[in-house]
């Protein structure tokens, strides 16, 4: 009996190796693999292998290998259609019925997985042409070189209603195979067919198997309804099944690499440029059950890595509640959370790969990205308050179906409660010794840093993590605030660019550059690079042509292109050449009061949370509230910047 060859790929993604094999073998987790005892011989040291990224087993004592059809068949003496059957019944899919319209209706998927590369090699072959010339132009904006254009199969389609119809038809493609692969719209109402795609830089996404079955399109227009077009649901797309790069992502995270999730196709791509090569995103939707449940067949914590704003957090307590039912031993997300404004590529312009890389690596657990968001707005200063606080999360703790993570969750969350109180424990949220060391420290900031926390009024007592962020930072503020330590701080990016564009500055100001604190070794080397070239030149002032020359000799310059690259808002224009020099003067020493203020302040700030860490009285809560006021009222200053010299009408306008 033959079976549909999608039927039994979703068995298979819906049944980990590991759970089939478990029903009949005792294993234990070692490494990326599962070992046990051979259910085919008698042994004393375990022989037997299961491997769920592969999406096999071996078993050296016999020889024996295969997948969970293979394991039911040995261990069941079933035959291949009653192994398939059974399996079915346990992932809670009905049988096939295998009918000659159900056999043909298999071959036609198959035609129509070859229908769809075709139109990903027209697709590329257009990019390569001269109508793809606009598309290479925004893929060379975005560093989406030539190179990494072949490997993710990026194409164009043309602003032309009928180029991909034309072109596949020309190769014997009936219409109504366009049709149903989604390429061409048509209906009652519209008498001819046309292409669906037209002006677009052209995203295949693929199965697990690696087959094109839909595309992503980004329109190049800015006056088009939707800047991001995916493929409607077809006979071989359905977007909530699959992930962009799943296929190249199951091979990476076989190899040990850790599974991230991003919200767009260019995001994954750039993660895929910095390392992270088993990067996925959903495909313009909220992240849905099945594909929760791909992830966790690749790797047991997927990283969910989104921007910091208010989207990408909720987003992110999305993802939350998602999981929270289907939390197993061992199986559960993490999330790393962006700077502001910035996108997995913007973060690697401005601070390199290592930025993302230190971004990934901070990633925070499920429980406390569910701590924060039941926290994040403070308010806890009346008994009603703490009690609501307590049935939200017991209510919510009551939703994880495995007894065993429900009971390390209560456990969990009981203690973090009692921190936050400082009282007894809470009734309804089980036990928890009380950890009074725990790190205050780490938490505040990771608050700070993960939800773009400003400080502000807090509402609550100690403990309390007080109002949301406001919704509308300056462009400055979004740049400087959340920087990781390996992403050089934008304000010493803008000394270093100002110095090197108006080297005249240095005649009286080098010393005061050579005093400041940078706290990125990178914009430290530039400096002392800076300084070097101006002492060891005898014709003053330095002309900022020789200047930079000096920097690239001395093997730098990458991170100078990177630093320049990573400024791009209109308010940096003093730092740019062409800059009046009484304009560049008044930013110059601007830009320093704020450095000096911000530096002392984040002495003070770390002094405040480690005092508050050691000993939570009310004493030492007002004094880092204190301290959070006096950075949100730096940070307001910084609009002081983005209005440099607009009264006086010296702003240059556009974009610099």
């Amino acid at each position: 009996m033959r079976f549909p060859p999608q039927f039994l790929d979703d068995i298979r993604a819906r049944l980990p190796v590991s759970e089939v094999v478990a029903k009949r073998v005792q294993l234990k987790k070692q490494g990326r693999e599962w070992r046990g005892l051979s259910p085919f011989n008698k042994e004393k040291t375990p022989s037997f292998y299961v491997n769920d990224q592969k999406g096999f087993y071996h078993d050296f004592s016999s020889g024996k290998h295969g997948d969970i059809f293979g394991f039911v068949m040995d261990t069941e003496g079933l035959t291949f259609p009653e192994a398939v059957e059974r399996l079915a019944g346990i992932a809670g899919l009905p049988m096939p019925v295998m009918t000659r319209e159900a056999v043909e209706q298999a071959e036609k998927r198959k035609t129509l997985h070859d229908v769809m590369e075709l139109a990903a090699k027209f697709f590329q072959d257009q990019l390569a042409g001269r109508a793809g010339a606009h598309a290479r132009g925004y893929l060379a904006d975005r560093s989406l070189d030539a190179p990494t254009q072949q490997k993710f199969r990026i194409g164009y389609a043309p602003n032309e209603r009928f180029a991909l119809k034309e072109a596949l038809g020309a190769q014997g493609i009936p219409v109504g195979d366009m049709i149903e692969t989604g390429l061409l719209i048509a209906g009652d109402d519209i008498p001819v067919p046309y292409d669906r795609f037209r002006d677009r830089v052209m995203f295949p996404i693929t199965d697990i198997r690696g087959r094109v079955i839909a595309f992503g399109g980004r329109a190049l227009q800015k006056d088009v309804p939707a800047k991001y077009l995916n493929s409607p649901e077809t006979t071989l797309f359905h977007k909530g099944a699959t992930l962009y790069n799943i296929a190249a992502a199951r091979q990476a995270a076989h190899q040990g690499e850790p599974i991230v999730v991003a919200e767009g196709y260019v995001d994954v791509i750039a993660l895929v440029g910095a390392g992270f090569r088993a990067s996925v995103a959903p495909l313009g939707t909220a992240m849905t059950e099945d594909q929760l449940a791909l992830m966790w067949k690749m790797a047991d914590e997927p990283i969910i890595c989104l921007d910091g704003d208010s989207a990408g957090r909720k987003a992110a307590y999305r993802a939350v509640d998602l999981a929270m039912p289907k939390l197993l031993a061992g199986k559960s997300l993490r999330f790393a959370s962006l700077p502001a404004g910035q996108d997995p590529d913007d973060l690697v312009r401005s601070g390199g790969a290592e930025a993302l890389r230190e971004v990934i690596r901070n990633a925070m657990p499920l429980a406390e990205m569910l701590w924060v968001r039941e926290t994040e707005h403070g308010g806890f200063d009346t008994p009603e308050r703490r009690a609501a606080l307590e049935a939200r999360l017991g209510a919510i703790i009551n939703t994880i179906a495995d007894q065993t993570v429900r009971k390390y969750y209560r456990d969990d969350l009981s203690t973090r409660v009692r921190s936050l109180f400082g009282s007894a424990p809470p009734r309804g949220m089980g036990g928890g010794q009380f950890n009074r060391q725990q790190d205050w420290r780490t938490s505040l900031r990771r608050q700070q840093q993960s939800l773009n926390f400003r400080g502000g009024k807090q509402n609550g007592r100690p403990g309390g993590f007080g109002e949301p962020a406001p919704t509308a930072p300056s462009p400055l503020l979004t740049r400087s605030r959340v920087v990781t330590r390996a992403a050089l701080p934008p304000r010493e990016a803008l000394l270093l660019v100002t110095a090197l564009n108006h080297p005249w500055l240095l005649e009286h100001h080098a010393e005061e550059l050579a005093d400041l604190e940078f706290r990125h070794a990178d914009g430290d080397r530039l400096r002392h690079a800076l300084l070097d070239a101006v002492a060891g030149h005898t014709h003053a002032p330095v002309e900022p042509e020789i200047l930079r020359q000096a920097v690239i000799e001395s093997g730098l310059g990458d991170i100078l292109t990177r630093i320049e690259k990573g400024l791009t808002h209109t308010s940096d224009w003093p730092a740019r050449p062409g800059a009046g020099n009484d304009d560049v003067i008044q930013w110059w020493n601007h830009v320093i009061a704020l450095h000096h203020k911000d530096r002392t302040l984040h002495k003070e700030l770390n002094e405040a949370e480690r005092t508050y860490g050691n000993m939570p009285t009310e004493e030492n809560w007002r004094w880092l509230q204190d301290v959070l006021e006096r950075r949100a009222a730096l940070e307001g200053s910084e609009a002081t910047i983005e209005d440099f010299g607009a009264s006086s009408g010296r702003r240059p306008q556009g974009n610099l």
